[in-house]
């Protein structure tokens, strides 16, 4: 029988071995220089921004907006200053039709119904939000007024010769029922972030201080003493909520807020966070990481958790955080995205504004 073994190794075992030695480290020197090391975060923030900065023009302007406000508060880097200038003159022309419009009889009514009319009902929370809206009469234009007018404080534009008879618009917003709204158990259960937000737009105009009402009333519908027992819409819009009272007292990241005024939201944060990684999606517990990073808490252990969750969540291909049923839409997926940003990479200084008061 003829032996399996080749006359060169049969003869030559020392340097057979030596030769398949040689050609085993090979490989592994080939292997290792292929390998690919674990992204840092920092890393993976880089890689986000640059394919949201790369594919920027093909945005919704509303992605635009808010994509470029935020990166522009945690860089203040001037790249962003040319969208939001667009945004401002936009914003500008806009608020100058509504406050032309109300001077007409039914225009604020007119105004509530068509955006009624057009509130998307693709999901059941949109579906549900579209009804209550729907029983509040202009409180959907009212809302949205006071949402314009505080981004335009904000960008240094609420004044009378960016917008003359600005006194009008606040002697309409000035009587609307806000404080029934903020505080209705019906609101809360689905609206709680917009709750948060639109207590704070109020106390920024100079509106109306209902800060502590509708904290208060958002604790009495969602005491902890109910979490068990709450479904995953219904702990998702606490968590969602909670988190928009520490941004919106931000100002949408323009400054930090006190640890101490928020430590029943920060606490129920650290006590439920095994729960918040689970039941959430990557939009509400990056918010979650950012209300502690906000409150200057960046070295709290619910950081280091959120972060690690979207290291684990990101797609190194699409060079971004994928929706919750794996979407790399980046036009829906920019909220989560730019937070994702934000998280992962925190800055030692935000940057208020832009003003655009030079103007």
């Amino acid at each position: 029988m003829r032996s399996s073994v080749s006359g060169y190794e049969a003869y030559h075992p020392l340097q057979s071995r030596l030769r398949w030695a040689l050609l085993w480290l090979l490989c592994c020197l080939v292997v290792g220089c292929a390998t690919t090391y674990p992204l840092s975060q920092q890393d993976i923030a880089a890689e986000i921004r640059a394919r949201y900065d790369t594919a920027f023009d093909t945005l919704p302007v509303a992605n635009q907006r808010h994509y470029a406000q935020r990166l522009y508060r945690i860089t203040g880097d001037d790249r962003y200053l040319p969208p939001l200038q667009d945004y401002g003159r936009r914003l500008v022309a806009s608020l100058q039709k509504d406050i032309a419009g109300l001077a007409q009889p039914g225009y604020a009514a007119h105004r509530a119904a068509g955006m009624i009319e057009r509130y998307p009902e693709r999901t059941q929370k949109q579906r549900r939000r579209k009804q209550m809206l729907g029983e509040w009469g202009e409180m959907i234009f009212a809302k949205y007024l006071a949402f314009r007018l505080n981004q335009a404080r904000f960008h240094g534009l609420l004044n009378d010769k960016q917008l003359p008879e600005i006194d009008k618009v606040m002697a309409y917003l000035e009587d609307q029922p806000y404080r029934d709204f903020l505080t209705s158990p019906d609101v809360l259960e689905v609206y709680a972030a917009q709750v948060a937000n639109l207590t704070y737009d109020l106390y920024g105009l100079g509106l109306a201080d209902l800060r502590q009402e509708a904290k208060a009333a958002f604790r009495a519908h969602y005491p902890p003493a109910r979490d068990a027992a709450l479904s995953q819409a219904s702990f998702r819009n606490k968590i969602y909520g909670m988190t928009h009272f520490v941004i919106a007292a931000s100002d949408y990241y323009q400054h930090r807020v006190s640890a101490a005024d928020n430590a029943w939201i920060l606490e129920a944060f650290d006590a439920q966070i095994e729960r918040i990684l689970a039941e959430t999606k990557e939009d509400i517990y990056t918010e979650v990481g950012i209300s502690f990073q906000l409150a200057g808490l960046t070295d709290h252990p619910v950081v280091s958790h959120t972060q690690q969750a979207l290291v684990r969540a990101y797609d190194p291909e699409e060079r971004m955080i994928p929706g919750e049923f794996g979407s790399t839409d980046l036009a829906r997926g920019e909220h989560r995205n730019v937070l994702a940003i934000m998280l992962l990479d925190w800055p030692r200084q935000l940057y208020v504004g832009p003003d655009f008061s030079f103007q």
